[in-house]
């Protein structure tokens, strides 16, 4: 990790003037729903990309279509999504459009109204996901309730938290550090790291309710 990354173990995709400008399109209280959708997904796919860049790889020597020699790598292990509903279902397809015949779980967990705590609902995973790197979905990180649930059911099912990544567009400093005082090995990737937090959670400048600006017309 580059000393340009604000946080251990906190993957910030490389804040050029095209990720700004991506970035500026989303936040947008203007912009349609159509271009939300399209320039989401092109973020979506570099947080991909920067997962993968982070997966074990072994040596590999291949003969090219020259009959050279060509030494490179080869990707060590399986991975698989889980995407907590319904906003981490929209990384489904980024993850889909880079890894070819990829597992995909969910996780559903809400807010009960009595505690106003998150409440596990359902889940379907993998069987074998405890063999597997995982590529845990959410696109905002705002205190870090859900995210550390999610996490909770995967390492109940055997996931080492080494081989979790945690990809989010847009996250807080709040939701970082209550995440890593739970889980400080799982490696977050994400876009953005907001201000902070208002009166009722949501984060500061974020874009609002990622999941609804996605899916509702």
């Amino acid at each position: 990790m580059s000393s340009t990354q604000p946080f251990p173990n906190v993957h910030l995709l490389a804040q050029s003037k095209q990720l700004l400008g991506l970035y500026t399109i989303i936040r947008d209280k203007e912009t349609k729903r159509s271009d939300f959708i399209f320039y989401s997904d092109r973020i979506i796919r570099l947080l991909v990309e920067e997962g993968l860049n982070h997966l074990p790889v072994t040596p590999k020597t291949i003969t090219t279509d020259t009959k050279q020699k060509f030494e490179g790598v080869s990707f060590l292990g399986k991975i698989c999504g889980v995407s907590i509903v319904r906003a981490g279902e929209s990384m489904e397809q980024g993850l889909r459009d880079c890894c070819r015949s990829v597992r995909i779980g969910k996780i559903l967990i809400q807010r009960d109204e009595e505690t106003a705590l998150p409440k596990l609902f359902y889940e379907k995973l993998p069987d074998d996901i405890a063999d597997r790197y995982v590529f845990l979905l959410d696109p905002m990180l705002a205190t870090g309730g859900s995210a550390i649930m999610a996490t909770e059911v995967l390492i109940q099912r055997g996931v080492l938290p080494e081989r979790i990544f945690f990809l989010n567009l847009i996250c807080s400093k709040e939701g970082i550090d209550n995440y890593h005082a739970k889980f400080p090995d799982v490696r977050i990737v994400t876009g953005a790291v907001d201000a902070g937090l208002d009166e009722n959670k949501y984060l500061m400048p974020g874009l609002g309710d990622f999941g609804d600006r996605y899916y509702c017309i």
